[in-house]
């Protein structure tokens, strides 16, 4: 199953989340209310520039092996990302007893949680990126400080933690380790092992997640394509 997790969003468009999908196969893109990410079949992916047709927002690779743009597409951004994965029974506690409280977040929080995405930028964030399943958050005096949650299942038996945000005058404190804990917690109740992706550059966030149990499994891209200029 391991081998599906080089091709998350194919997977995950084609598998568990293909409630999400929007286009005709060869080529898929998630709804774009729960984010930009897309995918085509292996070798299909001249196809991706079909998905721009109708829509004039960008969609996004996340993929093992790069490829060459398809015709009528531009590559607009590329970052290099390491994915990683968990290991078995790396499923810690929550935080320590003096942590704020930690609560399971909702529709009433997506705007404060647009706003932590917008200002941190830990990946893509739409309106409904919070829906791909459960987010935690902790407040401090009522303001959301940091959250985590879930986004690509793409294998049975793998679930992916994401949305990992605090704001600057909140870290130092272990609060993103506590998030990430409790997504995992609740990955295990299921029976899921958590992987994630890291900017390859973010040596503090791998060190984060390699003290969380996470090993490196691999390196991906992440390509943002945008229509070319006639």
């Amino acid at each position: 199953m391991t081998s599906s997790l080089d091709r998350p969003v194919w997977h995950a468009l084609t598998g568990a989340q293909a409630h999400l999908a929007r286009g005709t196969l060869p080529a898929l893109r998630i709804d774009p209310r729960y984010g930009p990410f897309a995918a085509a079949a292996p070798g299909q992916e001249h196809a991706l520039s079909g998905l721009l047709e109708a829509c004039e927002d960008t969609v996004w690779t996340v993929e093992a092996e790069p490829f060459s743009a398809p015709d009528g597409l531009v590559a607009l951004r590329t970052a290099a990302l390491v994915q990683m994965v968990a290991s078995n029974g790396a499923t810690p506690n929550t935080g320590a007893a003096d942590m704020p409280p930690m609560r399971l977040l909702g529709e009433g929080d997506a705007p404060a949680m647009a706003a932590l995405a917008e200002a941190t930028q830990p990946g893509p964030w739409a309106r409904g990126t919070w829906r791909y399943g459960d987010f935690f958050g902790i407040f401090v005096d009522g303001r959301l400080a940091g959250m985590a949650g879930e986004r690509m299942r793409p294998a049975p038996g793998y679930a992916e933690v994401s949305g990992v945000a605090v704001w600057p005058e909140f870290r130092g404190r272990g609060w993103a380790a506590a998030l990430i804990r409790r997504v995992m917690a609740g990955f295990a109740e299921r029976g899921d092992i958590a992987f994630l992706h890291s900017y390859a550059e973010n040596a503090g966030a791998i060190r984060l997640y390699e003290s969380l149990g996470f090993r490196i499994r691999r390196p991906m891209t992440a390509t943002v394509w945008g229509r070319a200029a006639s």
